[in-house]
């Protein structure tokens, strides 16, 4: 340590730690030279005082083990954690990535980060990477409550209104209106959603993508038609109970139902 501390007074800035250990006798830091996976970790460049205010507020995600701060509004945010094996971490660090607008080259196992106490060069005057340590825990795979449909979910709260542009429709917005009609005029929820997936195989996720579309109409058809709150969430829950688990099943069928509250409210706003 007093060495590196020496080489990076004297203009050394590439001091890192890697996240996760390397198998013994191990000369490089690839994938494969990584023995297990000790910690999920964010790396935030953009807009960070933000959005780690966000990531601390969520209840999904549990207070993090350590957050560095590397550089003037950016952080580096760590969970220790114990039983994620190599795809279960990479999975969780997208997610991550995409909820709370990380830097998605961070999503690999073999990443490594700043340590506290030494200076980030790339700064005139450098800057002091510090730390601070909100909990103690180790955390498990349960602890994350994310998954495709949550973060899509926060994206769609948070996003702006996109411009109106007349005369131009996007491939979602014609996939929107036919759901629409097609709903509308009794066609089967399940056989629309594997027909729109299979329309739409350019989507990273088909099926995700029809789920949620068809599920959004569907609360708003049964909205206008008076169903109430409650029964919708209801209705939606029957659908999908057999494909989520209970309580996300639940928390994502009440922010369908908003999301589709809050279109009808903007509709006869406009």
């Amino acid at each position: 340590m007093a060495w590196l501390s020496y080489e990076n007074q004297h203009g050394r800035n590439s001091i890192y730690v890697a996240a996760n250990p390397l198998r013994p006798g191990s000369r490089k830091r690839t994938k494969e030279c990584i023995a297990s996976v000790r910690h999920l970790y964010l790396d935030i460049d953009e807009d960070g005082d933000a959005r780690l205010a966000a990531l601390r507020a969520s209840r999904l995600v549990p207070p993090p083990t350590s957050i560095l701060s590397t550089s003037p509004g950016k952080y580096q945010v760590l969970w220790r954690v114990e039983r994620f094996d190599f795809a279960r971490q990479e999975q969780t660090l997208k997610l991550l990535t995409i909820a709370f607008g990380g830097d998605p080259a961070c999503t690999d196992c073999n990443r490594v980060l700043r340590v506290p106490g030494f200076l980030n060069r790339k700064y005139d005057p450098p800057y002091k990477v510090t730390v601070e340590y909100p909990d103690d825990s180790i955390w498990t795979p349960d602890d994350f409550e994310l998954d495709a449909g949550t973060v899509d979910a926060m994206h769609f709260a948070s996003a702006p209104a996109p411009r109106k542009q007349p005369l131009k429709h996007s491939h979602s917005e014609s996939d929107w209106a036919w759901v629409l009609y097609e709903l509308a005029h009794g066609k089967d929820a399940m056989t629309l959603t594997h027909e729109l997936a299979s329309r739409r195989s350019d989507k990273p996720n088909p099926l995700y993508y029809a789920q949620r579309t068809i599920d959004v109409a569907s609360a708003r058809l049964w909205l206008i038609e008076g169903s109430s709150f409650d029964d919708v969430i209801a209705m939606l829950e029957a659908r999908r109970c057999h494909e989520l688990p209970a309580a996300l099943c639940s928390a994502r069928a009440r922010e369908i139902v908003t999301t589709a509250e809050r279109m009808i409210a903007h509709r006869k706003s406009a």
